[in-house]
């Protein structure tokens, strides 16, 4: 579907020109997941201003901040288009928390791991059926599991591909658009939480500090939930 030549082509296209490229290949079949996080607000302006046929949806792993909703809500008032939610089943969250404890999830990363797969992986495998184009936030700067990712990838395991459109910008670049185009954002940003995932796993960060270390901040780990490893 793509050529190496595509995929050349990318690397060079502001965020804008590559969303429309892309959009041109393929009619129909182009997601885009957000998190409501800096990075994702800046596509989302870019496919919402340009009325690009793209669908973009979010998961709710029912334990969010309050700002996140906030944030949701002001999005579909300020673009007049809504954010599909997908959510994670009741039975799988029911036999989590009734076998293993409410926050189970600080107790090894295990259990964590298993809390991320039922409240994020299920829901998005689900948002990604008949998909042919994964539109995702992820730069290279973030964590070392991202440095080596392309701009466009083959994604084997769920048979799609993955475009990864600001995957060399800088955090710099983020904040850049955020503020030349009026973009709302969490307000939780300004409080220190740079990468924002759900309320009892994510603390802010200080100074220095690498922006994914205020997840799951009392673990080892790659500090990744499954979506994107």
């Amino acid at each position: 579907m793509f050529s190496k030549e595509d995929i050349e082509t990318l690397q060079q296209l502001t965020l804008e020109d590559g969303l429309q490229f892309i959009s041109s290949k393929i009619s129909e079949g182009i997601v885009f997941s957000t998190s409501l996080g800096q990075e994702d607000q800046v596509i989302t302006d870019a496919i919402f201003k340009n009325n690009l046929p793209i669908k973009i949806f979010t998961l709710d792993t029912g334990r969010l901040f309050y700002e996140h909703y906030d944030l949701l809500s002001k999005n579909n008032s300020r673009y007049q288009k809504k954010t599909e939610v997908y959510f994670p089943e009741a039975s799988d969250v029911e036999n989590y928390v009734n076998s293993k404890g409410i926050n189970a999830f600080y107790h090894s990363v295990e259990n964590r791991k298993e809390c991320c797969f039922i409240r994020k992986v299920k829901p998005l495998n689900r948002a990604l059926e008949n998909a042919k184009v994964w539109i995702t936030g992820l730069r290279a700067e973030q964590s070392e599991n991202r440095e080596n990712m392309s701009v466009l990838e083959w994604d084997e395991e769920r048979n799609l591909y993955k475009y990864n459109p600001l995957i060399n910008w800088a955090y710099q670049d983020v904040l850049n658009y955020l503020e030349q185009n009026k973009v709302q954002e969490l307000s939780l940003h300004k409080k220190g939480f740079i990468s924002v995932g759900c309320q009892p796993c994510t603390r802010a960060i200080e100074e220095g500090e690498n922006p994914r270390a205020g997840r799951w901040w009392w673990e080892s780990s790659q500090k990744e939930c499954g979506l994107h490893t």
